[in-house]
């Protein structure tokens, strides 16, 4: 006889203890990364299609303007990411809720290399329009001390290992650095440097095709699809790894706090 389904007792706790909503969610979370990545690379190839043979060939610039199409949306998602970095280290200072300090750090990531690939490509663009790789541009040199600010962030973040106190100090600087994103945004203004203000809003004229702002678009949807996806990864991996940590501290040191 099966004494477990005839107990309604048993039956009623072990139901209990299952979390509220959890066959709800099942299929978003089984199947819910699968689409994000169908999403990402239906996304990515349009993008790359609208990028190189959707649009016309710029009559000053030629074909590299179409860096445009990948430097412009990861600047965007860069400053996005930065910004999920200070919130989610404000939120980790007043509630001490880890799961926060994982998510700034993830974001933290995916927000230096989406950083450092927009230095490249503006270095790129620069070296095909300016002549020169590096001019000292307000808005290069300010971009630049965002980079060094938030790989300083992940290095204090992995030589302070997985602490408390590494994770506050890690936050107020997560909070700190982001006043350099505000001065990135608004360095071509106030310092009148060479680099355009905004390609679509200041330098579309009524003659620019529609299609220009249709890629552009096209091409910010898709790498804040990229942005959800690695910062999903990022998050688990965090969040393994922490618990991978205490385990082992358990094993080792026969720490029942760890756990």
């Amino acid at each position: 006889m099966n004494t477990l389904a005839s107990d309604p007792a048993k039956s009623g706790q072990q139901e209990s203890s299952k979390p509220l909503g959890k066959g709800l969610l099942d299929p978003v979370r089984r199947y819910g990364e699968y689409v994000l990545g169908g999403a990402l690379a239906i996304g990515m190839l349009v993008s790359i299609w609208a990028a190189f043979l959707g649009t016309p060939t710029d009559a000053v610039q030629g074909d590299v303007q179409r860096i445009m199409y990948f430097h412009v949306p990861m600047a965007l998602l860069a400053f996005f990411a930065f910004f999920v970095v200070f919130v989610a280290s404000i939120v980790y200072l007043l509630r001490r809720d880890e799961r926060w300090d994982w998510l700034a750090r993830a974001s933290a990531e995916v927000g230096v290399v989406y950083t450092t690939m927009v230095l490249i490509c503006g270095s790129i663009w620069g070296k095909a329009y300016w002549g020169t790789w590096w001019d000292g541009e307000p808005i290069l040199t300010t971009t630049l001390i965002l980079w060094f600010i938030y790989v300083a962030y992940l290095l204090l973040r992995f030589y302070s290992g997985r602490t408390e106190s590494g994770a506050r100090n890690a936050a107020v600087l997560g909070i700190i650095g982001f006043v350099d994103v505000p001065i990135v945004h608004f360095a071509v203004t106030w310092w009148r440097g060479l680099h355009p203000t905004g390609y679509v809003l200041n330098g579309a004229t009524p003659d620019t095709p529609a299609s220009v702002f249709l890629a552009l678009l096209l091409a910010m949807a898709t790498f804040t699809l990229l942005y959800a996806f690695l910062l999903l990864q990022l998050y688990r991996l965090e969040r393994y790894t922490t618990e991978a940590e205490r385990l082992r501290a358990q094993v080792e040191y026969g720490d029942d706090s760890a756990s």
